[in-house]
């Protein structure tokens, strides 16, 4: 699947409506969360049936189409399937057991009540919603694919307005010439990745840059009275400010990626569990502004456009282990520098780089691995072993 986001622009009217829908939509997934906590042997089939059984006893759920509604069943059930999943694998901690939704910001059309128009510049929604025709703009070309490959249409409310995103059925793939090239990545802190060849990619820290903005917009919400005007207007820079180092950092994690694999036909990383190390209260906020975790999903993204190969090895003693001579080497966060008794001293993060490429090269055949063909290459942004190691 690919995704397409466009900009949508309407009446003030037609974002109303759009907010109605949008509540209409977490009215029903919460109710299908309920009717589940109610009777837990209620299945997804059910839940889509109870989904019409709403429309037809609230007056103002029957306005979202039945495909829609289905969709927000979909949604519950897909919180209730993870829980199950999680069980049955017996994850470690928490196993997401569904909450009530209260903060929903997107409606998901299937193939009804929606119409784009043959020049690909606006779209009509025809639901009783009353959303109506709205324009769009942005970079991507829809005339490029038909109409019928066009799967879902989501409308997405953000702090900065609202948004259309197509879900098109096709397949990218990109064919390149093999660079005869490995590489091992060890993330990090003082610098985002050094690979096993000692290069370092910066860390841009973009909260970092961008926290006195956010903590002076956030005492100007404080100064407002709760549910003024003012408030409101000060709540939405705040959200932009937000929504800007969250496309700072996905922009970054993207390119980046993209120049890493189109680089090197095997990629080795550390197979880390983000999770985990949020726990240290002294490097939560530093690992979460890195953005390791997607990161690794856009590598494991653009090997299947390009056809490369990715290999998620344990990090257990990349760091302590010399790359030389197999030692290990005990050594604190704060000393940056490997040094053995054979001899070898590297930069601490090169040494641990050098090992995992090892570890992966050594494991190769024998492990799962993350190999994509070019020629099933699709635009689906799933971490193949996400599941397995890190928290989404």
């Amino acid at each position: 699947m690919l995704v397409f986001e466009f900009k949508a622009y309407g009446r003030p009217s037609q974002f109303a409506a759009i907010d109605e829908g949008i509540r209409v939509v977490q009215f029903i997934r919460n109710k299908c969360i309920r009717l589940w906590m109610e009777h837990p042997k209620t299945g997804k089939y059910d839940l889509s049936k109870y989904s019409a059984v709403l429309a037809k006893g609230f007056s103002f759920a029957e306005k979202l189409n039945a495909m829609s509604r289905q969709a927000s069943a979909d949604r519950a059930w897909a919180a209730i399937s993870r829980f199950y999943d999680n069980c049955k694998k017996k994850v470690p901690g928490k196993k997401g057991y569904p909450q009530f939704q209260k903060s929903n910001r997107s409606i998901e059309y299937k193939t009804q009540s929606w119409k784009i128009a043959d020049s690909r510049k606006s779209i009509t929604f025809t639901d009783k919603l009353g959303i109506g025709k709205l324009k769009l703009k942005g970079t991507r070309d829809l005339n490029v694919y038909p109409k019928e490959d066009i799967k879902r249409v989501r409308l997405i409310k953000r702090a900065d307005g609202y948004y259309v995103q197509f879900c098109i059925k096709a397949d990218r793939r990109e064919n390149i010439e093999p660079t005869h090239r490995t590489i091992g990545l060890d993330v990090g802190i003082e610098s985002f990745y050094t690979d096993s060849q000692g290069s370092q990619a910066d860390n841009p820290r973009f909260y970092r840059v961008g926290e006195a903005k956010l903590k002076q917009l956030q005492r100007k919400i404080s100064r407002k009275v709760k549910g003024s005007k003012n408030r409101a207007k000060a709540r939405a820079l705040l959200g932009k400010a937000h929504l800007k180092i969250s496309r700072q950092r996905k922009d970054h994690a993207i390119k980046l990626a993209r120049c890493v694999i189109t680089s090197n036909d095997v990629v080795v990383y550390e197979d880390l569990r983000v999770r985990n190390l949020v726990r240290n209260h002294c490097l939560a906020k530093s690992i979460n502004d890195a953005g390791w975790y997607q990161f690794r999903v856009w590598l494991e993204y653009f090997a299947r456009v390009f056809g490369r190969v990715t290999i998620a090895v344990n990090p257990a003693y990349t760091s302590q282990q010399c790359s030389s001579c197999g030692t290990i080497v005990k050594k604190s966060l704060s000393t940056r520098t490997h040094v053995c008794q054979c001899g070898c001293k590297l930069d601490r993060d090169h040494n641990a780089a050098m090992n995992i490429l090892n570890s992966g090269l050594g494991t190769t055949g024998h492990v799962e691995t993350s190999v994509f063909n070019a020629g099933n290459a699709s635009g689906e942004l799933t971490s193949i072993l996400a599941g397995e190691s890190l928290s989404g």
